[in-house]
């Protein structure tokens, strides 16, 4: 269930980053903010070479039972490997693959639990390298 009313106005700060490393090379980042207020924390996809404009004005938005992850898309290459995604506790993750196909991830304890994809929480990976 989704909670569009803030009770916070907040004050955004930046946090950290994340990194995405293959082959110690980084191909992408996640910018970590976080508000100085509640400690609510907001994350944004970086890919290297990329300077799309995102279509959404604003901070990311997240829902109060979720958490922010790295996505990792075994049988893709490149850019295409990794995504910045939601998790739930459990349930599943729907997610566009590059090839514009919608796949169904189990989700158990806010990891992925599927042969293909991995996932890193960023709240494990603040000020890190996650190599995929």
């Amino acid at each position: 269930m989704s909670q569009d009313t803030e009770t916070c106005t907040h004050q955004i700060v930046y946090f950290g980053v994340t990194n995405v490393n293959i082959d110690e090379r980084t191909i992408g980042s996640v910018d970590i903010w976080r508000c100085a207020i509640c400690k609510k924390r907001f994350c944004e996809e970086k890919q290297l070479g990329i300077d799309s404009i995102v279509d959404y004005v604003g901070m990311p938005k997240i829902d109060p039972d979720e958490k922010w992850a790295i996505l990792v898309r075994k049988l893709f290459k490149g850019k295409d490997r990794w995504k910045l995604v939601r998790l739930k506790q459990n349930g599943t993750l729907k997610v566009e693959n590059p090839d514009d196909k919608v796949v169904e991830i189990p989700v158990n304890n806010f990891q992925v639990t599927d042969p293909q994809h991995a996932s890193f929480l960023i709240d494990d990976h603040v000020n890190k390298a996650i190599e995929i």
